[in-house]
């Protein structure tokens, strides 16, 4: 599966953005998503994640309660809601997808998503 990931910009803080993250190459309900995110000389920081059905989200506590990460399996695209945006929360956000079997445990490991998607840049200004 290919993933392309959209949406990113410049905003000020408490400001909002949506991210988008479409997949081709096949059918994305085969996939748990994640979006994870990062800065120039920090490692990679996971931010929230959701299983193959979307009964199942995971959270960063850094992001708990101003992101949301949803998924439309039949448009294959899979979102990220960020709401309040915070300075700290400007990087380069990328998505990932995860071959999970239906039930499983939605991980926040990086190492255990197999495909990427080539990032989209969100800045936060104070």
């Amino acid at each position: 599966v290919q993933l392309q990931a959209s949406g990113g910009g410049s905003v000020q803080a408490g400001g909002s953005l949506r991210l988008s993250c479409v997949a081709s190459g096949r059918t994305l309900s085969n996939y748990a998503i994640a979006w994870f995110r990062q800065v120039p000389g920090k490692e990679r920081e996971f931010v929230a994640a959701i299983s193959r059905s979307g009964a199942r989200t995971v959270y960063a506590d850094s992001v708990k309660g101003r992101f949301t990460i949803s998924r439309s399996n039949p448009k294959n695209m899979a979102y990220l809601d960020m709401n309040s945006l915070k300075p700290e929360d400007t990087a380069l956000y990328y998505c990932a997808a995860d071959p999970a079997p239906w039930m499983a445990v939605v991980t926040t490991k990086g190492e255990e998503y197999d495909y990427w998607g080539q990032g989209t840049q969100v800045t936060v200004s104070s």
